[in-house]
């Protein structure tokens, strides 16, 4: 077998292999041509979700007639000025992108530079092969389509899924870019249809993101956002967060840019997962937008054909960077929780509200009485129930905690819900969740300041276990005594737990050590538990926290919400599920038709 040079056209039908893989990538390589041609504003439009059409109009700085030619050219590129591979300060080394799609497909690239008297040209490429350079009319920038894309590869149409599917991994990298460039307009049409139609945002850019994001992500998020500004070393990370109740049960809400550049990246994202463990379930994942800047030396983009991943030179700088500032932004939040979780309050309640009156249930003086009761039923499960309320008094010392964010105590509803009044809606709080959240900041404070306090106990407490759960237990013994809890063998599958920690009160030793045992079992023995704090800690504070069904008075419910206000992540329990819920005045109004 003799070694022979390949054909240029099946050169760069591999290379387009490499980098066109689908519609949305040959979208993708455009628009970023696009952007980096310091277009204002980008119109893409697709027919057949991309097979019949993809045409990408910009109104950048435009090509001459001489570099049109050289643009569809294998090699060619306007963005490496100092031929320098490891500083690329542009979307990348797109000098494949052109010659690849034209290879596969019919393009037609038309150009028109800047200036009064600049002349527009047109030339196409079919299939790999170059047609003459033509005038053309076309105002100031670059329009290029592409036409029966894949055409000269069948076997690739092959592997295309439907028109929607295509359409929406293009949307999808669409919005991607149009987030990390708020200040340009997009809009993607597809066979006569608006998919996207975003205008250019004015003013700073950190006001512009939000704007952008909000567009893209949903106002929702817009309006539960926390802002991320942080700088160490030479690298700057910015963007938007999500409050831990704000949460999905996928990841494909949380968009990360490196120097402007969509990326999906796994040190990223563990990172996140990082910052969000001690807030959120592991098996949900918080809403964000963060944007790395660097030097350009410090990354390596080139590490994917089509970019979606990055090396950096010091990746536990960046790690540290980006848990550092989302922790620092989520305990500053403080007992925040998403406005979200009062929207789904209001939203179960509404069916009620709006449901078509009958006579059933109302009685002379007492019209609408059903309804309201079972509006109020909604937020409060049970209610309409055996009452099991108990009414504070509306003394004037309570009324003075109506200032503060969580407001006055007002009742205890079954033994587990706290109803508080602000000065503007009242505020519904999960007494045990609150509390669990409350007894796990204050571990881990005791806990990084020395060690959790300890109360013993005056008669040991001696717990039988599977003699398996006893040995995980025992081997970890050191590490449970710096979070309060001394235990030592009593005989085979047996412990006796001499020390508790001291914030947890009374509590059921045997159920404890039982849970511990569960969760140590799937921590496994290769991390410790400062490693694996989140969970350890959040087992034992929940066996310290108040019990539902346990009833308080007005000083321990105000004693509650003041905790709350002054704790960090007190606006979700340890698994990201919200601890209260705020309805203001007006929305209970709208319920009641009063407004």
């Amino acid at each position: 077998m003799t070694i022979r040079r390949l054909p240029e056209t099946l050169v760069n039908q591999i290379a387009a292999g490499e980098v066109v893989e689908r519609p949305a990538a040959a979208v993708k390589e455009l628009v970023e041509n696009a952007l980096d041609a310091q277009a204002r504003h980008i119109d893409v439009t697709m027919g057949d979700g991309g097979r019949a059409l993809i045409s990408v109009t910009d109104d950048g700085c435009g090509m001459t007639a001489d570099e049109i030619v050289l643009a569809v050219e294998r090699h060619a590129t306007s963005k490496l000025p100092d031929d320098d591979l490891v500083r690329i300060d542009t979307l990348g080394f797109r000098g494949e992108a052109l010659p690849s799609i034209g290879a596969v497909a019919r393009l037609n690239v038309t150009s028109r530079p800047n200036g009064a008297d600049a002349q527009a040209w047109s030339l196409a490429v079919e299939g790999g092969r170059q047609d003459t350079l033509k005038p053309a009319a076309q105002a100031p920038g670059t329009r290029i389509e592409v036409r029966d894309l894949f055409y000269a590869t069948p076997a690739r149409l092959k592997f295309l899924k439907t028109v929607r599917t295509e359409l929406g991994h293009a949307q999808d990298a669409l919005n991607r870019l149009a987030m990390a460039y708020p200040h340009v307009g997009f809009t993607l049409v597809a066979d006569g249809r608006d998919l996207l139609r975003l205008n250019a945002a004015e003013g700073e850019l950190f006001d512009a993101r939000l704007r952008r994001l909000g567009a893209i992500m949903g106002r929702e998020f817009a309006e539960n956002a926390l802002p991320i500004e942080a700088e160490r070393e030479g690298f700057r990370l910015s963007g938007y967060i999500g409050l831990p109740t704000l949460n999905r049960g996928t990841a494909q809400h949380q968009y990360l840019f490196v120097n402007g550049r969509p990326v999906r990246d796994k040190l990223l994202h563990g990172a996140v997962r990082g910052a969000y463990r001690d807030v959120l379930a592991h098996d949900r994942h918080p809403m964000l937008a963060l944007f790395l800047d660097l030097p350009a030396d410090a990354v390596d983009v080139n590490v994917h054909p089509a970019k979606a991943e990055v090396r950096f030179r010091d990746p536990g700088l960046v790690r540290g960077l980006i848990v550092g500032a989302c922790k620092h932004a989520l305990a500053a939040a403080g007992h925040r929780a998403s406005s979200s979780v009062a929207m789904a309050a209001l939203g179960a309640a509404r069916p009620f509200a709006e449901a078509p009156r009958s006579s059933a249930g109302f009685t002379a003086g007492g019209r609408g009485f059903a309804n309201a009761a079972a509006v109020y039923h909604a937020p409060l499960p049970g209610l309409a129930a055996a009452p099991s309320a108990v009414a504070t008094p509306a003394n004037d010392s309570v009324a003075d905690f109506e200032d503060y964010p969580l407001g006055a105590a007002r009742a205890q509803v079954h033994a587990t819900y706290v109803v508080a009044q602000t000065d503007d809606g009242i505020v519904i709080v999960d007494q045990h969740a609150a509390h669990e959240r409350l007894v796990y900041e204050r571990m881990k404070r005791q806990l990084a300041d020395g060690g959790v306090a300890s109360q013993i106990l005056l008669i040991p407490e001696v717990v039988e276990l599977e003699e398996a759960a006893a040995s995980r237990l025992t081997a970890r013994a050191e590490e449970l005594r710096e979070l309060g809890l001394v235990i030592e063998p009593f005989g085979p599958g047996a412990l006796a737990v001499r020390e508790t920690p001291a914030l947890l009160g009374e509590i059921d030793a045997g159920a404890l050590l039982r849970d511990l045992a569960d969760e140590l079992s799937e921590l496994g023995d290769t991390l410790s538990l400062r490693e694996r704090l989140g969970e350890v800690c959040s087992t034992m504070a929940c066996h310290g926290s108040v019990r539902a069904g346990r009833r308080l008075n007005v000083e321990e419910m105000n004693a509650l919400l003041r905790q709350m206000e002054e704790t960090p992540h007190s606006g979700q329990c340890n698994h990201g599920r919200p601890t209260y819920i705020e309805l203001k005045l007006a929305d209970i109004e709208r319920l009641f038709g009063r407004r």
